[in-house]
């Protein structure tokens, strides 16, 4: 223990990353429910070998941790922080093979002084797993390459595989692989390896699970997960908002120092390529060749399309190792400083609610509205209830309630993974209904006044019922619609 002790003293670096970490596990048990916690809880609930959103990674995780430690949030959001923690170390083993002792430390305050892992801690995603196994992806990839210890292009094969059964972004695994590779002179000799090529293989065998399940299924999350955004930006419409919601987006999850320290490290690096054809030494080649695919491709396509927040977020493994090589102390010192102002005002946001959140994706009133659903389940019995948001309000409400809670599949709409769940909606023919409805915006306590035209379509009469008003704090916060939709049938719409 005295050796722990002192190892933490000598090692500054250390001691903020332990600091950041003990931040968030005090926080945890503040945490509210995530309409994306509840979602991926109702696929580790029902386990299949792959899912319509995403595989099944991060459903698999929340169950093993709701097995052991019970169904609570607490439980879900534990296995986030022990996942994201293990990240954090992965990252810092895969660190050590390129930065000298101080600049290893630097790069290590600078990961977990970012408000990403902050997030990845706090609420569970695909990317949440998809970052882990990326990391431990490039350890192994390192060891086969520079190392040239063939068992590693195996178990890089097994988690590059994993890093899909995770999310399918993480192809740029294996494009960024062969990009390396074949820019590189001294390595390009690797294409004729017998190794390289098992390593690929069984990147894919290990993926094989996700690619049934879409064979049984005729192929709809690849469909889901490609047509619409190829769709979309095929259009070609130029949105200046895009690009610059983009900037504040990563300005936020990495904080400004790293994020124009990103900015001009890519800028330096990509200037010398097309300007002087200068490709990097080889191991600055490997960390690029993980980051310009990943970082430089999502975000060239930001003034097109609406690219996701946690999109670049694989890019930001090798990024900050990049980063390390570049920041100096004093740059280090303010991105510290950044990151405890921000890290405050979000403990402040989590424990006291100053700022209301005007959409569903919010922490709070979940559980409150599931106890005012269940009174009036009680006022009109033998009623099922139904939402119409893709998956929040339903996912939110079948973790706290009881009764099995559908979503907009009951009128006949696409609904995500709960067109997958193996529901027979005929036996609910002749019941009766509550159909819960999210004002996002909540400016009053009024009715709506009207209704989604599909329940008319499944219900003999719909009657709106008074909203529920969720409070925080002893605020008005919330509001849900809430109809009383009665003698359900089926119908193709």
């Amino acid at each position: 223990m005295n050796k722990i002790k002192t190892f933490i003293k000598n090692n500054k670096a250390i001691s903020w990353v332990l600091g950041f970490q003990l931040f968030r596990l005090i926080l945890l048990p503040f945490m509210g429910l995530m309409p994306q916690d509840a979602y991926y809880y109702l696929y580790g609930q029902n386990l299949s070998l792959s899912y319509f959103d995403h595989p099944g990674m991060i459903g698999y995780i929340l169950r093993v941790f709701t097995d052991v430690f019970g169904h609570s949030i607490f439980a879900i959001k534990f296995a986030d922080f022990v996942v994201t923690s293990l990240t954090i170390l992965s990252f810092y083993k895969l660190a050590s093979y390129f930065l000298s002792k101080q600049k290893l430390q630097r790069a290590i305050v600078l990961l977990a002084s970012t408000i990403f892992i902050s997030i990845l801690s706090f609420n569970s995603t695909p990317d949440v797993p998809l970052l882990l196994f990326w990391t431990l992806s490039l350890i192994c990839l390192y060891k086969a390459i520079f190392e040239e210890k063939k068992w590693f292009w195996i178990l890089g094969g097994i988690a590059m595989g994993l890093a899909f059964d995770s999310k399918y972004t993480s192809l740029l695994l294996q494009i960024g692989l062969i990009a390396f590779v074949m820019f590189s002179n001294k390595y390009r000799k690797l294409l004729l390896s017998p190794w390289f090529w098992l390593s690929l293989i069984i990147s894919v065998a290990v993926t094989f699970p996700v690619w049934y399940w879409n064979y049984q299924n005729e192929f709809a999350s690849f469909a889901f997960q490609s047509s619409e955004r190829t769709s979309s930006i095929s259009e070609f419409k130029i949105s200046p908002s895009n690009f610059f919601g983009a900037i504040g987006h990563q300005m936020f999850l990495l904080l400004p120092v790293l994020f124009l320290i990103f900015i001009t490290f890519t800028y330096k690096y990509v200037k010398r390529a097309l300007l002087k054809f200068k490709i990097p030494q080889v191991k600055t080649l490997f960390l690029l060749a993980f980051f310009i695919p990943t970082f430089v491709g999502f975000f060239s396509l930001t003034p097109i399309y609406w690219v996701k927040l946690n999109w670049m977020m694989p890019s930001y493994i090798t990024g900050i190792i990049l980063a390390g090589m570049f920041i100096n102390k004093k740059l280090l010192k303010i991105q510290i400083i950044f990151s405890i102002v921000f890290h405050v005002l979000v403990s402040l946001q989590i424990l006291f609610y100053l700022v209301p959140i005007k959409s569903d994706d919010t922490w709070v009133g979940w559980e409150e509205l599931a106890l005012e659903t269940e009174k009036l389940q009680e006022k009109y019995p033998n009623t099922f209830v139904f939402s119409d948001d893709n998956y929040k309000t339903s996912a939110c409400l079948n973790f706290f309630m009881d009764d099995k809670v559908y979503a907009q599949n009951i009128i006949g709409l696409h609904a995500l993974h709960f067109d997958y769940l193996g529901d027979d909606l005929s036996t609910l023919n002749t019941k009766n209904a509550l159909f819960i409805d999210s004002d996002k915006r909540f400016k009053n306590k009024d009715r709506k006044g009207n209704f989604h035209p599909l329940l008319n379509n499944h219900f003999d009469k719909v009657t709106e019922l008074t909203p529920i008003i969720i409070k925080i704090n002893g605020k008005e916060s919330r509001k849900f619609w809430v109809f009383y939709c009665t003698n359900y049938q089926v119908k193709n719409n």
